[in-house]
């Protein structure tokens, strides 16, 4: 089984945060005056890394310090509202640990800074699973660029073609097709039909890791 790897996008893969951090971004951009609508957050934001979507916002260069501290004022603002409902996406311990009895690698690939990435791996017990982990300090280029998932692949010492992504938003989607990894699409952003992946799920509890590939592969 483990001629292939899995590599878990974070938001809305993992956990479903995307409502939350809609939540924080709304908040912190009319705190600086901006508007963003439903589809300004699906082209410039979701996906991509802090130090791409906040001088986009602001529509300026801003320095790493700058972004750093917008950045983490965002950040502070999505873990203060999550903090109290954070739960994983349902069934998957189950998988990750069918997963590890078959001993296939697991990665994350997130575009999420390293605090929420603690934080989320903290409140929900399941850092254990993952002993490749990069964030966006691993990466010059966010979503969709496959830096992120051609460096989780090279990270784990596989291919990035043996290495099955789990994605939920259309960033991330097209991020692991151009890497040339296969896709899985979970359903807490997209629908089906927005995500066009072979295989789609709506959380983990259908699905084990063996059926998955068998899937994957035919």
């Amino acid at each position: 089984m483990n001629s292939f790897a899995f590599v878990f996008d974070m938001d809305g893969v993992i956990v479903d945060t995307n409502p939350y951090h809609k939540i924080a971004l709304r908040q912190f951009a009319e705190k600086y005056g901006y508007q963003l609508s439903e589809e300004e957050l699906i082209k410039k934001i979701y996906g991509r890394t802090n130090k791409e979507w906040i001088p986009n916002l602001f529509g300026r260069s801003l320095s790493p310090t700058e972004v750093n501290k917008y950045g983490e004022e965002k950040e502070k603002l999505f873990r203060d509202l999550y903090e109290k409902d954070i739960v994983e996406v349902a069934g998957l311990t189950r998988f990750l640990e069918q997963a590890l009895q078959l001993n296939i690698p697991l990665a994350i690939g997130t575009s999420a800074p390293r605090s929420n990435v603690d934080f989320v791996l903290e409140k929900t017990g399941i850092g254990k699973y993952f002993p490749v982990i990069l964030d966006e300090s691993h990466v010059s280029h966010g979503k969709p660029n496959p830096e992120i998932y051609v460096n989780c692949a090279a990270a784990l010492h596989f291919l990035p073609s043996q290495c099955i992504v789990f994605e939920d938003s259309l960033s991330g989607v097209a991020a692991a097709r151009s890497a040339g990894s296969p896709v899985v699409g979970l359903s807490t952003t997209h629908s089906l039909e927005e995500l066009g992946t072979k295989v789609v799920m709506n959380d983990f509890t259908t699905m084990d890791p063996k059926a998955l590939i068998a899937k994957m592969m035919y």
